[in-house]
């Protein structure tokens, strides 16, 4: 699995947008938590790692590691780096 391909399925709930505000301190709208997610998602110098069923999206630039379901690409929560 390759970012591009997390990028075109990853998807979210409405738990999540709370999970992220709360995880990072801060207090972003849902399409500027989506927006945030798609540019750690696109950018080059992102690593992504699979630890059982879950992969992790790590990007230095932004600070931010992603968690995302591996089976059904589900955004499970965002830790700071």
């Amino acid at each position: 699995m390759d970012l591009a391909q997390i990028s075109q399925r990853v998807s979210y709930t409405e738990l999540v947008y709370q999970r992220v505000n709360k995880k990072l301190n801060i207090e972003l709208s849902i399409p500027a938590i989506e927006a945030l997610v798609q540019a750690v998602l696109s950018d080059a110098t992102t690593t992504i790692e699979r630890r059982g069923k879950n992969y992790y999206v790590s990007s230095v630039t932004r600070q931010v590691q992603l968690v995302v379901n591996a089976g059904n690409f589900r955004l499970i929560t965002v830790n700071k780096l």
